[in-house]
């Protein structure tokens, strides 16, 4: 999927949502070179059954659609291919398949369908009996282990909306309980499924694709570290790394995350881009609505900060912390520079990683395996006090 530069005044699609038509078009001191072949990249599978809300997750999460306009969404009866393309580090596709696939068809290529794959998001309906839907996962997971035991496989339990509290905890339960027998069943004891609770009307389902995406991040560990250090030199309670596009935070500072806090940054990334179009512009729409500009301070009645500051053309730094500590402003501006220039010495080393396996595949004159992003060992840069 592309982000073209377009006209930025158009329709939005619910209540504080980005306009439908903003996104970023290309970067060349960014994307020059950076953009990976799509058999190159970390491939994410959406399964399950008919009416699941597969496609709905995939067009509310990356294309910005509102979740009342997904009710007119028609079943998918093809494999969909979505390249997501969005930033230096969020780079991978998305093959959305129609739940009456069959992995008994001699025409289903498990080897080039599983072989590729990073992780694997099967979809159940929480609101509907889920029995058959367990049977399809226990196929499902078993087929593609056989073939790739490197997939990582997540279970959305969806469409929790309309459930109580009391009644997800018990649906999770039982859902996570039965899967996990049933593969102990089968003496796949070394499976390991990851469940989550989401819906299309709240955060949770970007939530859960955050956890999922990170997981097909090699350079997680250096961002969370480099996110641990800037908190504890800053005085910040609490720090994301937003993809601006899908509000998929990539990475986040060591300390538990609060679903409240989450929905906050969120929020703000949204008020941020609305005002930016409508005030932030100049004349005849020129030039982007997020840049190199783009920074926002907003205070809560609870003596609590958010503060927002640019990465990249495509990342966010978003920031809880309290007001007392915002007293050194000129420190937290210091140190945020030096997190972004250490940020951009990670992106730089994925890029020549990415280069050398492009180079080595043409040289070699083989296809790719398809499995992402080689793993790097940037330098890890302190924040000075």
């Amino acid at each position: 999927m592309s982000y073209d530069e377009e006209d930025l005044g158009g329709g939005y699609s619910v209540v504080g949502s980005f306009p439908q038509d903003f996104g970023y078009g290309p970067d060349d001191t960014e994307t020059d070179g950076a953009t990976a072949s799509p058999d190159s990249k970390p491939r994410i599978l959406l399964m399950g059954l008919r009416r699941s809300g597969k496609s709905s997750i995939q067009k509310v999460v990356f294309h910005k659609m509102s979740p009342n306009e997904t009710l007119f969404l028609e079943s998918t009866n093809k494999i969909v291919k979505d390249d997501i393309n969005n930033s230096s580090f969020v780079q991978f596709q998305i093959w959305d398949f129609p739940g009456q696939i069959d992995f008994f068809d001699p025409t289903f290529d498990s080897e080039m369908i599983f072989g590729g794959c990073g992780a694997l998001i099967f979809v159940i309906d929480a609101q509907d009996d889920y029995m058959d839907a367990l049977a399809k996962l226990h196929m499902t997971v078993t087929r593609a282990y056989k073939v790739n035991p490197n997939i990582k496989f997540e279970v959305f339990i969806h469409k929790v909306d309309g459930l109580s509290d009391d009644h997800k905890i018990e649906t999770q339960r039982d859902i996570h309980q039965r899967a996990t027998d049933e593969l102990a069943d089968a003496g796949l004891d070394g499976v390991h499924l990851s469940f989550y609770l989401t819906s299309i009307y709240d955060h949770s389902i970007f939530e859960a694709f955050s956890k999922v995406v990170q997981k097909l991040i090699p350079q997680l560990p250096t961002l969370e570290n480099l996110l641990n250090i800037l908190i504890s030199n800053s005085g910040i309670e609490k720090a994301f790394l937003f993809d601006v596009v899908s509000k998929i935070y990539i990475a986040t500072d060591g300390s538990p995350v609060d679903m409240q806090s989450y929905e906050l940054c969120c929020d703000m990334i949204d008020v941020v881009i609305d005002v930016s179009c409508i005030y932030g512009l100049r004349e005849e729409n020129e030039g982007s609505a997020y840049d190199s500009e783009s920074s926002s301070i907003i205070k809560l009645n609870n003596a609590t900060i958010l503060y927002l500051r640019e990465v990249n053309r495509f990342l966010a730094l978003v920031c809880i912390l309290r007001e007392d500590n915002f007293d050194r402003h000129g420190l937290i501006d210091y140190n945020f520079h030096c997190f972004k220039n250490a940020i951009q010495e990670v992106f730089e080393v994925r890029l020549k990683s990415q280069q050398g396996m492009l180079m080595s595949s043409q040289t070699a004159s083989s296809p790719q395996d398809g499995t992402g992003s080689l793993q790097t060992n940037a330098n890890q840069k302190s924040v000075p006090v």
